[in-house]
């Protein structure tokens, strides 16, 4: 009997107890997972005791108001919302939390921002696998890497811990997931940039922008919503061989609309047309002949551009480079970054151009030689060279002087004279001419001893009757020597007054005849010669000596008196 009371008793104290408990408590157990609002009643080491209106006191720990080592800035009496998280113990001691309080709070505000489609500040605070972390007032958010910007962003510790809106892309209460979108925001304070920037762009505006990509042919500009293109030779006045020499990306730049086409929307931009430009006052700075110092700056194949200040560059054509090296490449005279001494030849302000020339701060070698060498003066040097039609001498280092191949001997044709020279001879020769315009310089060789046929030549005069030897049978006509140094040369038709006689074949080697001079070749000591046109003469003369054309002798009886008329005086002789 006393066991079964003593079990009665027992399980009437265990439901008892029960029931006590839930008549304590039932009521408050509903309000776990809640926000109250509360006031704090005390604090001690570790926690803030707050009292939530419900039958017992709450507690919070001090951490979570402030870092460790900090004291937070609460006291008794304040009102604060926390996070019913559970009862602790049989004692009915509640656990709050301040921090999911406030992370419920954000969660509320982030859901009515989700379904209106508003944008919500939070701060990058973290870096995690394909992305980072965004705090975003309490609720924590994961931001993807491709979400930060609209570009690649290469370094984003500046933006860590900065305020910043973002874009609610996703969102589940439940798993307790947030994704955002900084890039969002950009592009759609991008587009709305763009639309206003487009719609009062003009031509000559002046603008701020952001160097954002870099090519070979220029560099594109973001104009806060807009791109325009800056070309390479609008970056500056100077000469920039690569965008990159003058830009980066990322870099802040000011810059001037040139162009703008408002049906394709393209911008073309400078940033040069912000300087003054140093071409207005180019030619009277730099006058025709003066002398300056330049860099170059380029190198091509017809010749090298040379900065004379920044902006201001000239060209020295190949031609202008060197008195003798006409033939090298502009390379192997100057190298890039060279400083060279120029000579201004010609300023064209309206083309922007100016020539210049590196070989006139030299002097001109054959100016010198002809200052030196007066024509019919006499010079030795060395056979540089032999070609078809002379020898090349050296005069110096740098300049040659030829002797054509009709200068090589008197007596000698040209080409047989030539086979007797060869590469590397020493030779003596006369100055013929010197021709400093065409960088030319004539000499001669023959002409170191007196022409043998200069006395022939000047017994010699055109109209007369001389005799010549025949030196050979050609089928246009005759060679025949005269005064056994001149030639001379009768043509078919010139052979004979009488058709039938005009054959050179009739005539032999060694035969001498009387003929007529028609011309001298002095220069060349060469003669042209007449039979017909002796006969003709002789004819005239006879009928001129011994008869008329009213006589009524033939010219038969004439020819027949002038002939014993000249055999009598030969007799008389």
């Amino acid at each position: 009997m006393a066991e079964a009371t003593h079990n009665h008793q027992d399980h009437f104290a265990g439901e008892d107890f029960a029931t006590l408990l839930e008549e304590s408590l039932g009521q408050d157990i509903g309000f776990e997972g809640s926000v109250v609002t509360g006031r704090i009643v005390r604090l001690t080491d570790d926690y803030a005791i707050v009292d939530v209106g419900l039958k017992s006191e709450g507690r919070v720990p001090l951490k979570e108001f402030a870092p460790v080592g900090v004291k937070p800035e609460i006291k008794p009496g304040d009102m604060i919302e926390l996070y019913i998280e559970r009862y602790e113990d049989r004692d009915g001691l509640i656990l709050l939390s301040r921090e999911k309080a406030r992370r419920e709070e954000a969660w509320s505000a982030l859901e009515k921002a989700f379904e209106s489609n508003q944008r919500i500040n939070g701060t990058i605070f973290g870096r995690v696998k394909g992305g980072f972390t965004v705090d975003l007032g309490g609720a924590m958010a994961f931001l993807p890497g491709s979400q930060v910007d609209i570009r690649p962003v290469r370094d984003i510790n500046p933006m860590i811990g900065v305020a910043q809106p973002f874009q609610i892309l996703k969102m589940d209460r439940a798993r307790g997931n947030i994704v955002v979108s900084r890039r969002a925001v950009l592009e759609e304070t991008r587009a709305e940039q763009r639309s206003e920037l487009i719609q009062g762009l003009k031509e000559g505006m002046i603008l701020d922008g952001v160097v954002k990509n870099i090519t070979d042919y220029g560099a594109f500009v973001d104009l806060g919503g807009v791109d325009g293109l800056l070309h390479v030779t609008d970056i500056a006045w100077k000469r920039v061989n690569h965008p990159s020499e003058a830009l980066q990306i990322g870099q802040p730049v000011r810059v001037q609309v040139i162009r703008f086409n408002s049906d394709t929307h393209r911008i073309s931009l400078g940033m040069k047309q912000l300087e003054a430009d140093p071409w207005e006052n180019v030619a009277n700075k730099y006058p025709a002949n003066s002398r300056f110092t330049g860099r170059v700056t380029n190198i091509t194949d017809y010749g090298a551009f040379v900065e004379l200040e920044a902006g201001v560059e000239g060209l020295v054509h190949i031609s202008e480079m060197s008195w003798t090296k006409k033939n090298v490449h502009p390379g192997k005279i100057v190298s890039t970054s060279q400083e060279v001494e120029v000579v201004v030849l010609d300023v064209d302000s309206s083309k922007r151009r100016i020539s210049l020339g590196l070989k006139q701060v030299q002097p001109n070698p054959w100016e010198q030689f002809a200052e030196t060498h007066k024509v019919g003066s006499e010079i030795e040097g060395e056979i540089r060279n032999i070609t078809e039609f002379g020898l090349f001498i050296g005069l110096s280092a740098d300049i040659d002087g030829m002797v054509h191949m009709s200068d090589l001997s008197w007596d000698e044709t040209g080409e047989a004279a030539m086979a007797n020279y060869k590469k590397g001879d020493v030779v003596k020769a006369k100055v013929l001419d010197v021709d400093v315009e065409k960088e030319r310089i004539s000499l001669g060789i023959k002409q170191l001893q007196a022409d043998p046929a200069a006395d022939a030549l000047a017994q010699v005069n055109k109209g007369s009757v001389v005799t010549c030897t025949v030196t050979g049978i050609q089928a246009n006509g005759v060679d025949v020597s005269v005064n056994d140094v001149l030639v001379g040369f009768i043509r078919r038709t010139e052979l004979s007054r009488d058709k039938a006689e005009q054959r050179p074949e009739r005539f032999s080697v060694g035969e001498r005849i009387d003929a007529k001079i028609v011309t001298v070749d002095k220069a060349a000591r060469r003669l042209t010669l007449t039979i017909k046109g002796r006969e003709v003469e002789e004819d005239k003369q006879a009928i001129s000596d011994y008869g008329s054309a009213d006589s009524g002798a033939s010219l038969g009886d004439i020819l027949g008196a002038a002939i014993r008329r000249r055999n009598e005086d030969t007799d008389v002789e």
